[in-house]
């Protein structure tokens, strides 16, 4: 199952590092589109640890193809959902069991976004007060002018520190 996804991973990185990043509309900067981008991201977060499922789900392309992924090293757990469904269901169900909002972590700093016409690659590490160190992946797709998430994988390295 793991295999089966990174595959998947690389075969997308590749086909979308073979776009050219010019495909963005002459008259959209990269500069706004990186922030409309962050703008999408921080609204998922924050609808998510308020717990407010209508604002959180309205960041999410709803499609059979999106997935979900944790890899948390530091307790070797796995989790995987590949489909908007599962997405939801988790999701929706979680919120259900845990209503009380929680801070939100800080927005991210030095963040990679690649954009490709319709679609964005976006990457970064974050120092989570309950996970420790994270580094997070998110393919983004364009939807009636909103970016959303159509890919979330999420890496958990927990308080040790990583060799680069």
């Amino acid at each position: 199952m793991i295999r089966t996804f990174f595959i998947h991973v690389v075969v997308l990185a590749i086909l979308m590092m073979s776009c050219e990043q010019t495909t963005i509309p002459p008259d959209v900067s990269y500069e706004a589109e990186k922030k409309a981008i962050l703008g999408a991201l921080l609204n998922e977060t924050k609808g998510a640890f308020a717990r407010d499922y209508e604002a959180w789900k309205s960041n999410w392309v709803r499609g059979s193809y999106v997935s979900k992924t944790y890899m948390n090293f530091a307790d070797t757990t796995f989790s995987e959902m590949t489909s908007w469904k599962e997405i939801d269901d988790f999701v929706r169900t979680y919120i259900e069991e845990h209503p009380e909002p929680v801070p939100p972590p800080a927005q991210p700093e030095n963040v990679n976004i690649k954009v490709y016409g319709s679609g964005a690659w976006v990457n970064y590490e974050i120092l989570d007060e309950v996970f420790g160190k994270k580094r997070e992946t998110r393919l983004m797709e364009k939807e009636d002018g909103r970016w959303k998430i159509a890919v979330m994988h999420t890496t958990i390295y927990g308080f040790e520190k990583i060799e680069k």
